[in-house]
C-alpha cells in the first residue's frame, strides 16, 4: 500500500521575516484528512510560517510543497493558482463591509475564474448551508456577530474545494462558546476529507478537539507527542 500523498510538507525549509530568520530547518508533513495545530508565544513564527505557505513570503531556504505546487519554485504567476487550491482563514475576517455576504463570496469566485452565473449561486448556496449560515446571503456583514462573520470567512475559504485550509488564529476575536461553534465547523469539514492546519493560541480547544499539535519554539518547529 502506497504511503498517503502530503497535501502540505515542508522539507528542511528556513522560514525568513524579511531579513530575520525566525524559523529554521523545519521539516513535517500533513496528509489528507489530517487536523494539526500550530502553537507557540506571540512572535515565535506561527504567521510567518503559514504565511510562506500560502507565498505570502517566499521560501528562501529548503523545500515545501503545498497542493502540488512547489513553494521553493514558485512564480508570481503560479500564486492565484496554489491559492485556489487551498483555504485561507484570517483572524480579522478581511471582509468588504460595503457587500453583502452573497456579493463578497461572488467577488472570489469570479476572481479566481468561475464565469458562470448558475454555478457560482448554487456554490455560494453549499458554502453558505455548510457553515450554518443558509439565510444570510442577502444580509451585509455588519449585521452579522463576530462569529457569523468568521462562518462567512470559512465559508470563502470552502469556495474552490481547498485540498487544506490553513487557519490563522481564527477564534481568537471570538468569546468561548463562540470559538467552540467554529471549532465544530472545522471539525465538519475535516471530517469530510478536508485538511486543517491551525495556529491557536487556545490550549482549551486542543485539549476538547485533539488534532496533532506543532509547537514554534526558539526558532524551531517540534511535534509534540500525546
Amino acid at each position: 500500500m502506497l504511503p498517503p500523498e502530503p497535501v502540505l510538507s515542508l522539507d528542511h525549509a528556513d522560514i525568513y521575516q524579511g531579513k530575520k530568520l525566525v524559523l529554521g530547518n523545519v521539516s513535517f508533513q500533513i496528509n489528507k484528512g489530517d487536523f494539526v495545530y500550530v502553537i507557540g508565544r506571540t512572535g515565535s513564527g506561527k504567521s510567518s510560517m503559514l504565511k510562506t505557505l500560502y507565498a505570502d513570503l517566499w521560501l528562501q531556504t529548503g523545500k515545501g510543497h503545498v497542493a502540488g505546487y512547489a513553494l521553493n519554485a514558485l512564480t508570481p504567476r503560479d500564486i492565484p493558482q496554489l491559492r485556489r487550491k487551498i483555504g485561507i482563514v484570517f483572524q480579522d475576517f478581511q471582509l468588504f463591509f460595503d457587500r453583502s455576504v452573497e456579493d463578497n463570496l461572488k467577488f472570489v469566485l469570479k476572481a479566481t475564474g468561475w464565469t458562470n452565473k448558475a454555478d457560482m449561486d448554487r456554490r455560494i448556496a453549499e458554502v453558505l448551508t455548510q457553515v450554518g449560515l443558509d439565510t444570510a446571503q442577502q444580509k451585509m456583514p455588519h449585521q452579522l456577530s463576530g462569529g457569523e462573520q468568521q462562518r462567512v470567512v470559512i465559508a470563502r475559504s470552502l469556495l474552490n474545494h481547498p485540498q487544506i485550509i490553513i487557519a490563522d488564529e481564527p477564534t481568537g476575536n471570538l468569546d468561548p462558546a463562540v470559538a467552540d461553534q467554529i471549532m465544530k465547523v472545522f471539525q465538519a469539514i475535516n471530517t469530510g476529507g478536508t485538511a486543517i492546519f491551525m495556529a491557536t493560541h487556545n490550549y482549551e480547544l486542543i485539549h476538547k478537539y485533539p488534532g496533532r499539535v506543532l509547537r514554534c519554539q526558539d526558532g524551531q518547529v517540534v511535534e509534540l507527542r500525546g
